[in-house]
């Protein structure tokens, strides 16, 4: 991911921290993996890297013990340098998963990535570490998934100057990136590749989760190809 490490990079020279907000399954280790390619190849110029999320740092711990059954080409670059596993691979990578461990990060000022949930910023420990740098003009965030109205991540996208958390306004100086190749929902081509191994009768249809112009457009494109999809409304119950 190019722009991903330039990013990195651009935030590295600034010196700040760099705050990601990310989901803790699968999101957080796609992260962490990218750096650590990055790291491998002498890129990665960030004193540490921090996982505040028990969550996220169990589900990196699964990934660590069956990284055997990784494809060929992420077990390849495992076997980069020195590295062999997933501890070896991001070897600045540390994990705080007591409250005092996350707390402690506030001390630090810059040369860190720091990378906790939740994924949209509505809630986890990002929103602790957001009092701490979203104010300064050299800390940097990275939006790495889709946001939804009405979320705190989705006002940074939009480029709100103060965001509100806990009733408390917050300045918002630090330079927001915004990325979508991390997005690991499915788009409206493979979601209808996958529609289409279902077999007549067709099964019924309804789109419960996006935005409601992406469900709108979808239900078109389902309309399109012979498939008919119906948009639930808020306290409608359906059964099967």
């Amino acid at each position: 991911m190019e722009e991903f490490a330039s990013i990195i990079a651009q935030a590295s020279e600034g010196g700040g921290n760099i705050l990601i907000p990310a989901f803790a399954v699968g999101r957080t280790q796609e992260i962490i993996f990218h750096l650590g390619e990055l790291y491998q190849k002498g890129k990665l110029k960030q004193q540490a890297v921090y996982l505040d999320s028990p969550m996220a740092i169990a589900t990196t711990e699964v990934y660590h013990r069956y990284q055997d059954v990784f494809n060929s080409e992420d077990s390849a670059a495992l076997r980069q340098g020195k590295s062999g596993s997933l501890h070896t691979f991001l070897p600045v990578l540390r994990y705080s998963r007591t409250t005092e461990e996350s707390m402690a990060l506030n001390r630090i000022q810059k040369g860190a990535i720091i990378i906790a949930g939740s994924g949209m910023c509505n809630g986890g420990r990002i929103r602790h570490h957001f009092k701490h740098n979203l104010w300064r003009r050299s800390s940097h965030v990275i939006i790495v998934g889709f946001q939804a109205r009405g979320t705190p991540g989705r006002a940074l996208v939009d480029g709100a100057k103060v965001l509100r958390l806990g009733g408390e306004g917050i300045a918002v100086n630090a330079t927001i990136h915004t990325l979508g190749g991390f997005s690991a929902h499915a788009s409206q081509s493979q979601l209808l590749d996958w529609i289409k191994n279902f077999e007549k009768p067709h099964p019924r249809l309804y789109l419960i989760h996006g935005e409601p112009g992406a469900k709108t457009a979808f239900r078109e494109r389902l309309s399109q190809e012979g498939w008919s999809a119906e948009i639930p409304h808020h306290g409608e119950s359906i059964s099967f």
